[in-house]
């Protein structure tokens, strides 16, 4: 292949890799460096990103990073369609300016002008969106049909194995050279915001997510694709609230330390009505047989009613996550009935309020909260332990996604 064959080729690796961050991961994705490298020899710029907009033979791109670009196609301009995961151009099929809808993701190369704002193209390699949908439907049908989640338990990064507890029982999942590794991001449970990842980072109660094919005797997995994240329970009382800062004070009663976690659209808040949790606290202490389960235990217990059912939804609850399937008197059926929890606000939030809380790991001290649940003294005081089981696993809010925004 010429040198113009190999940047166009790069150019569709980039596409390729662009749509796996924002969608599922099924495939390596070269670094930008070395896209850098393929592309960078040449006066030829490059954008990823959305249609935005298509007025005559201009479009406007949404980029994955910045402000929107102009961009300009001549009738010299190079348009070809490639199929998600497609890794080589000489199965792109060329097509017309006509063919391009709002919403397809696309790869322009050309002319930058000066204030980075419009580019005129040389070349445009095209995602339809339609394609991408259906790659998403496959996708999203073979995590439910081959994925599994749960708590890390060890992690032995040098012998590129983790092992996760799933149903009470230890599945060490291996990875290879090909598998494609993703953590989530410390502020956020949208897949589309996880970046790449490396066995190393993942910790001891870690949740781990990972699709691929199992042992006949279910102890093994050989992933595809691992991704991870640490999404810390918080239990405690309230000390403050800031509603211009849209942030809470929480006194966590573990590590006797005030801990500030801040409230965003996505944030799921619910009050547990007095009946309400008195019956959770008795499914709780009834499940644990009024042992005291391990967090990584309680953990598991809670994402096994989830396990391989990635959410349709970028936030809230999740296919599986209003607890259908459950067994009877465990865990899924706490999830169930927490779904039907009354929503609350941050303002009828107060001082001394006992609250329980699934946020991100967070920066600079302060997390972002997935789900708060207020009115939770009954539980505190019947099954103290293990009241983390009534949290949501977080995959059900993070998982890949039909939602653009959203696993």
């Amino acid at each position: 292949m010429n040198g113009s064959g190999n940047r166009l080729l790069a150019i569709a690796l980039c596409v390729a890799g662009a749509a796996g961050v924002r969608l599922v991961p099924s495939y390596a994705v070269p670094s930008s460096q070395q896209t850098e490298q393929a592309v960078g020899a040449s006066t030829v710029s490059r954008r990823i990103g959305v249609i935005k907009a298509i007025n005559g033979t201009s479009i406007t791109l949404t980029p994955d990073s910045g402000p929107d670009v102009s961009v300009t196609v001549q009738p010299t301009t190079r348009v070809v369609r490639i199929a998600p995961g497609e890794k080589d151009l000489k199965n792109a099929t060329p097509i017309p300016l006509q063919d391009l809808q709002i919403g397809d993701r696309i790869l322009v190369g050309g002319k930058v002008s000066e204030d980075n704002l419009s580019l005129v193209a040389s070349s445009v390699v095209v995602m339809k969106g339609s394609d991408l949908e259906a790659r998403r439907q496959r996708d999203l049908q073979d995590w439910q049909k081959r994925g599994l989640d749960g708590p890390a338990v060890a992690v032995d990064a040098a012998g590129g194995t983790v092992s996760i507890s799933v149903r009470s029982k230890n599945v060490a999942v291996r990875s290879s050279k090909t598998t494609v590794i993703r953590r989530y991001a410390p502020d956020s449970v949208k897949f589309d915001d996880a970046r790449p990842g490396t066995l190393q980072e993942i910790h001891t109660g870690d949740q781990v997510r990972a699709r691929g094919d199992r042992s006949a005797d279910g102890s093994e997995l050989t992933a595809e694709e691992i991704v991870s994240g640490s999404f810390p329970v918080i239990t405690g009382t309230v000390d403050s609230v800031d509603a211009s800062a849209s942030t809470l004070s929480v006194h966590d009663v573990s590590s006797k330390k005030t801990v500030v976690v801040k409230i965003t659209p996505d944030s799921q808040l619910r009050h547990l009505p007095p009946e309400m949790a008195q019956m959770i606290a008795m499914r709780l202490k009834g499940t644990t047989g009024g042992a005291t389960p391990s967090a990584a235990s309680s953990a598991g217990s809670a994402t096994d009613s989830q396990t391989s059912r990635p959410s349709d939804r970028p936030s809230g609850m999740g296919a599986g996550g209003n607890g259908a399937g459950g067994r009877p008197g465990g865990a899924p059926d706490v999830q169930r009935l927490l779904s039907h929890a009354p929503a609350t606000t941050l303002a009828d939030l107060h001082k001394g309020d006992a609250v329980k809380i699934l946020s991100t790991e967070g920066t600079a001290g302060v997390g972002t909260v997935i789900i708060l649940v207020s009115g939770v003294e009954p539980i505190l005081q019947a099954a103290p332990n293990a009241s983390q089981a009534m949290m949501l696993a977080p995959w059900s809010l993070g998982g890949p996604s039909v939602d653009a925004g959203g696993p």
